[in-house]
């Protein structure tokens, strides 16, 4: 038995755009430059890790209190930004994946580092997919550190190297890489060049390939 751990933003829905937004209406308040190269450095990180960055990147430094502040306002702009998702957000073939899966009683975990992973699911329509949601607000070590996948596996019954991960970011291929698991990267072959396969999207993933990595034996331990 196999089972796949789903990374939220950027691999089931395009968040990260919106997560530019509002860090990018944050860094202008501080008078920091923030591209969307900036951007990608944020990808699969913690909150609290990107902020960080930010003020590492204005060379600032501020008080705890000053810092909580700032993170609860990038939230709030968040939630305002994702309020009006709904099922047009899911990126192109993700639901046949989740479909084809599904019928063969395959077991799905979310492993995110967002704190907003379950109402979004919810927004979009996905909840059912999945057996359990490991989010930010279940872990203390962000990615590359594997605490979420582990957490993942743990909940659906299965060792490390019975769970396939995909995810978008490099800090997620490394994380499910640490863990033994396997690793399908969606986005850049050259930017995921870690991951076991890579897909520009999961409309290259086809059921062939699926039924393949249903096949296969457990991950050697490295």
């Amino acid at each position: 038995m196999k089972g796949f751990i789903f990374d939220l933003d950027g691999v089931i829905v395009d968040t990260a755009k919106y997560h530019y937004l509002a860090w990018k209406q944050l860094a202008d308040h501080l008078g920091i430059p923030f591209t969307i190269q900036d951007n990608e450095k944020f990808k699969g990180v913690s909150r609290k890790r990107c902020l960080e960055l930010l003020l590492e990147m204005g060379d600032l430094q501020v008080s705890e209190e000053q810092f909580a502040s700032w993170l609860e306002e990038k939230n709030a702009d968040y939630l305002n930004y994702i309020a009006t998702m709904d099922a047009s957000e899911i990126l192109p073939d993700v639901s046949r994946v989740l479909d084809f899966l599904r019928e063969r009683n395959v077991p799905m975990a979310l492993g995110s580092a967002s704190k907003n992973a379950v109402p979004i699911l919810e927004k979009v329509g996905l909840t059912d997919y999945f057996s359990t949601v490991v989010d930010g607000t279940q872990v203390v070590k962000a990615k590359p550190d594997p605490e979420v996948f582990l957490i993942a596996a743990s909940r659906l019954h299965l060792p490390p190297e019975d769970c396939v991960v995909i995810e978008d970011a490099q800090a997620g291929i490394a994380a499910a890489n640490t863990a033994g698991m396997y690793s399908l990267g969606i986005g850049a072959a050259e930017v995921l060049s870690e991951a076991d396969a890579v897909f520009m999207n999961f409309t290259e993933m086809q059921p062939s390939f699926l039924e393949e990595i249903l096949r296969l034996e457990s991950k050697p331990h490295k």
